[in-house]
């Protein structure tokens, strides 16, 4: 799967997580993805964070460092 791909989904679920809240949205975009990503996906999201990750909201972002360290 594509990085912009990957990007337009992860920040899909930001935005649904991003109404309940700051301090439980980037919880929860986490959580969501350790569930329902498959591995390669989730590899795929944070080697795209380490590279910079252009495009992704703030809040995926912090997800994706709070998955990074969840492992």
């Amino acid at each position: 799967m594509s990085p912009d791909r990957l990007v337009y989904m992860a920040n899909q679920i930001g935005s649904f997580f991003r109404s309940q809240g700051a301090d439980k949205a980037v919880p929860g975009i986490a959580e969501h993805l350790k569930k329902f990503w498959e591995p390669r996906m989730r590899r795929a999201i944070i080697a795209h964070v380490d590279a910079g990750g252009d495009g992704l909201a703030p809040e995926v972002l912090a997800a994706v460092e709070v998955l990074k360290t969840a492992k």
